[in-house]
């Protein structure tokens, strides 16, 4: 079994499993590491929820990957689809490669981070002169079979988050500059959060997230002491609160890992498809990507909850956070993510012939 990732780590990570309330958050960031083609999560609310606590824990709550050595795009060492060029000749040329056990890395991009820095840079000097290809890994090749995270994402320039956008669902990344041409594998998971008062992302960019949470400040008095309690008693003695919760943990860890395994056996059958796309259908959702999306994630909820059949409340659950960011907008509603979820749960009561106040 592997240990808890954050023992070995320098600095203590807070772990995920002591995180108190925001279930849509940890829902679909559970989803997407179960299966990362959903897309990615924005995270939108408050300031201080702990938005940035629970994307670090749920990266190192993940277990160890294989990774070969000494190579900066995290190459996995058997799928040519998750390795450079490099591991892809050698393994061509029967080359011995050296393995070791890594922890899904977990990249912080920075808001002034220049496209360079994101995407890497070619040395076109080395290039014309020696006739290499010389590449400078940026912080998608270091991302790689791990979580990319962007903090205030609604701060980052449009440019740079279509790039993310763009590697994320394609799992490559190409950097070109002068008839040179660098591809390399850049499969992550994708997670942006940020704080609505400080600006919304054009709905063009919103749509190609996979899943948007919400995040609330809580207001019980209760919940908000065992919320306090808790952090103070990690600040106090990490070591000890790491011991506390290190058995929910390794449990929450292999049920992910079983949910992996699990998903490419999931259905859904005909019926459940109609209804998903009747759904997106009825609130004129552009595009088929909320029907995909809508399909992906129901279908990681019935492996995450070891069954390999989708079911009506696995599209209940979903539903919401694969739709709310791709209705039309109201820009007067000042309560937008209570009236989006009303809007949609209304049309999934309609396509499964449910009363509209029991979704409620």
């Amino acid at each position: 079994m592997n240990q808890q990732n954050s023992q070995t780590s320098s600095i203590p990570t807070y772990p995920f499993t002591a995180i108190v309330g925001q279930e849509e958050m940890k829902l679909a960031l559970i989803l997407n590491v179960i299966d990362p083609k959903i897309g990615g999560v924005l995270i939108m609310g408050d300031r201080g929820t702990g938005k940035s606590t629970t994307i670090r824990a749920i990266a190192d709550l993940l277990p160890s990957i294989e990774a070969v050595a000494d190579d900066p795009f995290n190459s996995h060492p058997t799928d040519e689809e998750l390795m450079s060029n490099e591991v892809r000749s050698k393994i061509e040329k029967n080359s011995t490669l050296k393995i070791e056990s890594i922890k899904v890395p977990m990249i912080e991009l920075p808001l002034g981070a220049t496209e360079d820095r994101v995407c890497g840079t070619i040395d076109i000097e080395k290039a014309l002169t020696a006739g290499v290809k010389s590449f400078e890994p940026g912080l998608l090749a270091k991302a790689n079979r791990g979580i990319l995270y962007v903090d205030e994402i609604n701060l980052l320039d449009d440019h740079l988050v279509d790039v993310l956008l763009d590697s994320a669902a394609s799992g490559r990344n190409t950097v070109e500059r002068e008839g040179i041409s660098v591809r390399h594998p850049a499969r992550f998971v994708l997670v942006g959060s940020g704080n609505p008062e400080e600006g919304e992302l054009r709905p063009q960019l919103l749509d190609r997230f996979g899943m948007q949470a919400e995040v609330i400040t809580e207001r019980g008095a209760t919940l908000r002491v065992q919320i306090v309690q808790e952090r103070i008693g990690f600040d106090e003695s990490p070591k000890l609160f790491l011991e506390k919760y290190a058995k929910p943990q390794q449990e929450l860890r292999e049920r992910i890992v079983a949910a992996r395994e699990l998903l490419p056996k999931v259905q859904v059958n005909d019926e459940l498809r109609i209804k998903i796309s009747e759904i997106c259908g009825s609130l004129y959702i552009d595009g088929l990507r909320g029907d995909l999306v809508a399909t992906r994630a129901a279908q990681a909820n019935a492996a995450y909850h070891n069954r390999d059949k989708v079911t009506d409340d696995d599209v209940a659950e979903i539903i919401v956070l694969c739709l709310r960011h791709r209705l039309r907008r109201d820009p007067m509603d000042i309560d937008y993510y209570s009236s989006a979820q009303k809007i949609i749960m209304k049309q999934y009561s309609k396509a499964f012939g449910l009363p509209y106040e029991e979704m409620l």
